[in-house]
């Protein structure tokens, strides 16, 4: 990705306070579902800004490297009391920090996978997760075939060995990349093992307990979004779309990741 030129002058822009990003409180009101996202974004963004020498950037800067307006950027930073010093911009080292600490990249953690099918083994294969602070510590399959076998030096294991080893492995996050039928009765068992984030791929909505964050991601019906833009733009006509901010939050108990 193209990042635009930060010099850290005057020129950056104005920014709204002093800079606080340092300050170690947590935020006193809660952050929306939506601005998380986004804060995740700002992170991925930063470590790009700090990884080309990069050391202080404006909002504007940052919000479009982000694909946000700066009004919106220096919003979302407002929840956890981070302010770029005016006419300087943001500390992006300090910043990162906080934004690190404040989606739980300060604390270890542990992925467990569930279904080592061809979706499967593409995700325990992608290196990003590790380097970001999401290790693959566990897989499981139900496959006689792949039990037992070594994958990226992480041996296969039984799906009803999920409760034990991610109590013992104290997993943090569960993935499941299983069939729709087989998908609930995962999920049962990684919520056993004491599991209460999960990464659902399987085209199947998730009934879990209150305290378990479920987040689902359905390729398919994101190609169909897609699809309905396509025919849009040829002129196949179809309904209005609500803008993002204007949709009513979802009714299920999974937040769908686009």
């Amino acid at each position: 990705m193209s990042l635009p030129p930060t010099t850290g002058g005057p020129g950056a822009g104005p920014e709204p306070g002093p800079d606080s990003s340092s300050d170690g409180d947590r935020p006193a009101r809660p952050v929306p579902e939506a601005t998380v996202s986004r804060l995740a974004v700002y992170l991925r963004v930063l470590g790009e800004l700090r990884e080309s020498g990069v050391e202080t950037v404006s909002s504007e800067e940052l919000a479009g490297a982000s694909g946000v307006n700066s009004a919106k950027l220096r919003k979302d930073l407002s929840y956890l009391g981070s302010y770029g010093v005016r006419g300087v911009g943001y500390d992006v080292a300090s910043l990162q920090q906080r934004l690190q600490g404040e989606l739980g990249m300060d604390h270890r953690q542990s992925v467990a996978l569930v279904g080592v099918g061809n979706l499967g083994l593409a995700l325990a294969g992608y290196a990003g997760f590790a380097g970001r602070g999401f290790p693959v510590s566990a897989l499981f399959d139900v496959d006689d075939e792949l039990v037992g076998v070594d994958i990226n030096g992480i041996r296969v294991r039984h799906v009803r060995d999920i409760p034990e080893a991610c109590a013992a492995g104290g997993v943090t996050i569960g993935m499941v990349a299983t069939p729709g039928p087989a998908a609930q009765a995962v999920c049962d068992l990684l919520v056993q093992g004491g599991v209460q984030s999960i990464l659902n791929f399987a085209p199947v909505l998730l009934q879990v307990p209150d305290d378990v964050e479920v987040r689902k991601v359905d390729l398919s019906v994101e190609l169909q979004v897609l699809a309905f833009h396509v025919a849009r733009r040829q002129g196949a006509g179809g309904s209005a779309v609500v803008p993002a901010e204007g949709r009513e939050p979802s009714e299920t108990n999974e937040s769908v990741v686009s």
